[in-house]
């Protein structure tokens, strides 16, 4: 596999077209088998429970440890863990899960981060993460893809298909996280509704996964390997507007984790802007991120890692603009699925400057916002704006 180039001060690589995209859902809601049918697509499937399992083998150090944070009586008499006597010692323990948790989850990220690696380069590597959402994993992903069945679909399944008792279902599926958290961490949302037989061709799961695989992934893949953003399509590049989108922040924020991580420590900062985000602002439904870094060189040096997390450079083709002025460098979501620009800019430079006053003055003012809608641009109105309220844009870290 061809290594991914990387920036000093660039956060942790991906692998040079390698996509990898974390697969989640709450217990009972079909997530092994929507990994099932990504594996028989083609994706390389990592499954986390698996490695669990293999991280606390006989003879392993993380076993050797969770003896002695929990004593023998979680050991089988053939020497192997007892994990449901270790399931009933953490469940409804705080506590005792952290401990557990210390010692499993980071051999289990260094286990999937091996295998990752040690994919082809133009593999899917597909994540089976049950725990993606309460780990808060989602920035490690170009991708996280949640599985969905409403609770007591789910709790049907537990009781119905894996023997459990209904209290225990119920106790099982509250103990993971809720709807709200797993929506804001989805990049994709699968629903899984209740099946009248065996999964088959009618499944509108398989379905919706296959028209994943081919609509999305195979795409995002091959843009990321071949380092330059997808076409877009028309409605994304005449200027036409939609919305408004409730949901821009919150994928704007989701594609910013994974900036700011790619990023590492040359970022000075990632900012939703442009009139996505404005609340209740009609917009082209294309994200825009600011990246801040310290220069222009930091920028360029940044680039490498930027790509390999799904942030090409930005050519003057396909919808896509170039550069435009020598203090900004232009990159691009490699994601057909999700229309976004990455604007880096030098911290405290005009440019930079521009951006969130733009932003701000078109939260601010009702005025401002009309004029937008009508396509009037508010001009030196915002720099008047500013002057009146005594703005000063917002520094990293600094609400």
């Amino acid at each position: 596999m061809r290594p991914a180039a990387r920036a000093r001060g660039a956060g942790r690589d991906y692998g040079a077209g390698v996509l990898r995209v974390g697969l989640t859902g709450g217990i009972g809601a079909g997530k092994s088998t929507a990994a099932r049918r990504l594996a028989g697509r083609g994706a390389v499937l990592v499954d986390a429970d698996v490695l669990a399992r293999e991280v606390v083998a006989p003879g392993t150090e993380g076993l050797a440890q969770v003896l002695a944070a929990f004593g023998p009586e979680v050991l089988t008499a053939a020497g192997e863990l007892d994990r449901p006597a270790l399931g009933r010692r953490v469940f409804g323990d705080e506590d005792a899960r952290r401990t557990l948790n210390a010692i499993v989850h980071p051999r289990v990220a260094a286990r999937r981060a091996e295998l990752a690696a040690a994919a082809p380069a133009d593999a899917v590597v597909v994540e089976d993460v049950p725990l993606l959402v309460e780990t808060h994993l989602g920035a490690t992903y170009h991708l996280v893809v949640v599985v969905h069945a409403d609770v007591e679909e789910r709790v049907r399944r537990l009781v119905d298909e894996r023997g459990s008792s209904e209290a225990d279902a119920r106790a099982r599926v509250a103990a993971q996280a809720g709807d709200a958290e797993r929506r804001a961490a989805a990049d994709v949302w699968l629903e899984n509704p209740r099946r009248t037989g065996p999964p088959g061709a009618d499944d509108p799961l398989l379905a919706a996964v296959d028209a994943l695989w081919d609509e999305r992934l195979v795409p995002f893949e091959a843009a990321v390997r071949a380092g330059r953003p997808p076409a877009r399509a028309a409605a994304t590049t005449t200027g036409g507007r939609t919305g408004p989108d409730p949901s821009w922040p919150q994928q704007a924020a989701r594609l910013a984790a994974r900036v700011a991580r790619a990023a590492g420590t040359a970022g000075r900062g990632v900012e939703h802007v442009g009139p996505t985000a404005v609340p209740g602002l009609p917009a082209e439904d294309v994200l825009r991120l600011q990246l801040a870094v310290p220069d222009m060189a930091a920028a360029d040096a940044v680039a490498p890692a930027l790509a390999a997390a799904g942030w090409p450079r930005a050519l003057r083709e396909a919808g896509v603009e170039g550069d435009g002025d020598a203090g900004t460098r232009r990159h691009a979501s490699a994601d057909p699925g999700r229309p976004a620009d990455l604007h880096v800019r030098v911290l405290g430079s005009p440019a930079w400057r521009r951006a969130l006053l733009e932003r701000d003055h078109l939260r601010a003012d009702a005025d401002a916002r009309a004029a937008w809608s009508a396509g009037r641009r508010a001009g030196d109105r915002a720099e008047e704006w500013a002057a009146e309220r005594g703005w000063v844009p917002p520094l990293p870290g600094v609400p």
